[in-house]
């Protein structure tokens, strides 16, 4: 493990802090920064997660998928639980909580905007970071490998339609031109890039050229994540500041939405006897969020400083010390599995 990924929490939290500050220092730069866009797309937070997004999908080697039937239990949990089931209890529990229980305390277009960040996040399941989660679990490499590369594919295909929809049955009006935009510039040119990127430098079994152009990349990466967060932030900072309730209302069904969607997934990887180095990182992919695809939709589809957009920084805030948590649980629990 290197030292951003054994201290990340440490550096989001502080790009956190920073954004905070700088945007109530400095409200006029965050605005000259939400002013550069076009077509809705927000063209520096657009650059900020190419940078995240393009050296995660260089690694994905899609010949990895030939080994799909080797693993299948493992393979068909993570997919039921991203596909099937995450969006959808998402979904209920944004619906629950600020147009039922949350009522009396967000105005209905909010609270409207609020599930939209939430299906958002659900509808995107980890791509990135889920490298990360499965090596602090030692999942085992290559599989952690082909469920990101299948997961990748079928985003491609399922993102617009199943976001649509359940935007659609929440009475939230649905721009399907910028839906389908933000998949083809967030997910399909990353995709093709990063595949096309691997084919050109990897030679056979030497991975060697691979390897520098990601150790060159890597640095870029982690500055795209830090100066996205310290932007989303900083856009927020006005509402963080004058309005923190908010974002403990919306951090309350998001945590109940991961520690529920982990707890489900790795109760059925105990029940499907999978082995932990399977079963583990099977759970932190159908647990974690895309949150780097969210945010962007988010914006695209509803704007910077709206409800959408706070709720996918939100889960930003609270993915990585929960995932974390997960992390430590699953390596407590290590003995459960065979």
């Amino acid at each position: 493990m290197g030292l951003f990924e054994r201290y990340l929490s440490v550096w989001v939290g502080l790009a956190i802090i920073s954004g905070i500050a700088l945007g109530s220092l400095a409200p006029q730069m965050f605005a000259a920064i939400a002013g550069i866009e076009y077509a809705h797309v927000n063209l520096v937070i657009a650059v900020l997660i190419w940078l995240m997004i393009y050296p995660m999908m260089v690694q994905i080697d899609f010949s990895s998928l030939k080994d799909v039937g080797k693993k299948p239990k493992g393979l068909a949990l993570t997919l039921i639980i991203n596909w099937l089931v995450k969006p959808f209890t998402m979904a209920v529990l944004g619906w629950l909580f600020f147009k039922g229980l949350f009522a009396d305390w967000v105005d209905p277009q909010t609270a409207s905007e609020y599930i939209a960040g939430m299906i958002l996040l659900g509808v995107a399941p980890c791509t990135a970071m889920v490298f990360v989660w499965s090596q602090l679990t030692q999942g085992d490499a290559n599989y952690t490998l082909v469920q990101v590369s299948i997961n990748d594919i079928i985003m491609i295909f399922a993102f617009a339609p199943i976001a649509g929809m359940l935007l659609g049955v929440t009475d939230i009006t649905v721009p399907w031109d910028t839906l389908f935009l933000s998949v083809v510039l967030y997910v399909l040119i990353p995709l093709v890039a990063g595949a096309l990127t691997r084919k050109k430098l990897d030679n056979g079994d030497d991975h060697s050229r691979l390897n520098q152009f990601l150790a060159t990349m890597k640095p870029w990466s982690i500055i795209g994540l830090l100066a996205t967060v310290v932007l989303l932030f900083g856009f927020q900072s006005e509402t963080i500041l004058h309005k923190p309730q908010a974002i403990v209302l919306i951090a309350i069904p998001l945590l109940i939405q991961t520690y529920g969607i982990f707890a489900i997934a790795y109760f059925v990887a105990k029940q499907l006897k999978l082995p932990h180095n399977v079963a583990a990182p099977a759970c932190m992919i159908g647990t974690s969020n895309f949150f780097e695809l969210a945010v962007a939709v988010a914006i695209s589809l509803f704007g910077l400083h709206s409800g959408a957009a706070l709720t996918t920084v939100v889960g930003v805030l609270v993915e990585v010390p929960v995932m974390l948590s997960l992390v430590w649980f699953a390596n407590r629990t290590r003995h459960w599995f065979a």
